[in-house]
């Protein structure tokens, strides 16, 4: 099986590696330093699951010079997501299935314009992975899972075939016929999970079972569930309780990549999380005051140290 993946970070050159490891082609499309480093000494992963090496690692800036593809992992920023999807264009044939695993809700809907209803799918990817030096992706914990699913609910071939080849990857992997109802769930969990671990400067071991904290956890995590209850998106009824539960098992060291990123004085993803909850929640007449004043407090930082 041929796959591309567009952005290789923590989440794109985590599960790519684990792949390329199982036998698929893997070509990574990346840049800069990174792109760099995987050509020259190849990708390595440090992880507690085992530590991995993809030497030759088969990486490119030209999406164009791979051709089409069966598989696109689409990881790019939020921010990237329809400039990427435009360059991508090459790989996309009558049945490539595009993935997108970024954070947020809205990734397949923005992309179908530009690539066709056909060619997306929905993804959702689960692990605590980053960039910790050019071709070097460092993974917190154990936890790695993909929930992939047609937008549809039907289950395709092109889904089945990738099933097969994550399974052989050793990653925890789902083909979901609920995949919007996955996209909202981790949705419930990250855009909370991003602003207070970003806000408070700290894992979420720190914050998860602090008294004066844990309400805020709750307040925020049923704003979302409120807002997509609001919007027809249809969630278990004990869905407060299994993200808290989730919360409970998470790496005590774990971050949220926006934290990550505000530490290193990058770009956030702001406006697709806690921006989106507050924005959906305006239009819908759901109240988000909790997101609304995260928002607000995170604002002067959302384009990085560009914005100081």
């Amino acid at each position: 099986m041929r796959i591309a993946v567009v952005g290789a970070g923590g989440v794109g050159g985590g599960f790519g590696a684990a792949l390329a490891t199982a036998g698929a082609d893997v070509t990574f499309i990346a840049r800069g330093a990174h792109l760099a480093a995987m050509q020259g000494a190849g990708l390595k992963v440090v992880s507690p699951r085992g530590d991995s090496h993809l030497v030759p690692t088969k990486a490119t800036d030209d999406p164009a010079r791979i051709g089409p593809v069966d598989i696109v992992l689409f990881c790019v920023k939020l921010w990237d997501v329809e400039s990427a999807g435009e360059r991508i264009k090459p790989l996309v044939g009558p049945g490539t299935a595009v993935i997108p695993l970024q954070n947020g809700i809205d990734a397949p809907e923005r992309l179908i314009p530009i690539l066709g209803e056909r060619a997306v799918m929905g993804g959702v990817a689960q692990i605590s992975a980053s960039i910790t030096a050019p071709g070097v992706i460092t993974q917190v914990g154990t936890f790695m899972r993909m929930i992939f699913g047609e937008l549809d609910g039907q289950r395709s071939q092109r889904a089945e075939d990738f099933l097969a080849l994550c399974q052989k990857a050793g990653f925890d992997a789902t083909l979901s016929d609920q995949i919007l109802t996955d996209l909202w769930m981790k949705f419930v969990l990250l855009a909370t999970n991003a602003s207070i671990t970003a806000l408070a400067r700290q894992p979420i071991g720190q914050l998860r079972d602090d008294p004066d904290i844990r309400p805020v956890f709750i307040a925020a995590h049923q704003e979302v569930i409120d807002v997509a209850r609001a919007r027809g998106v249809t969630l278990p009824p004990d869905a407060l309780a299994k993200i808290l539960e989730f919360n409970s098992h998470a790496p005590p060291t774990m971050k949220a990549s926006m934290a990550l990123d505000l530490e290193r004085g990058n770009r956030l993803e702001l406006p697709w999380l806690g921006g989106k909850v507050a924005e959906l929640g305006k239009q819908l007449g759901v109240p988000t005051p909790t997101h609304s004043v995260m928002h607000a407090m995170l604002k002067p930082y959302v384009m990085g140290r560009m914005g100081e």
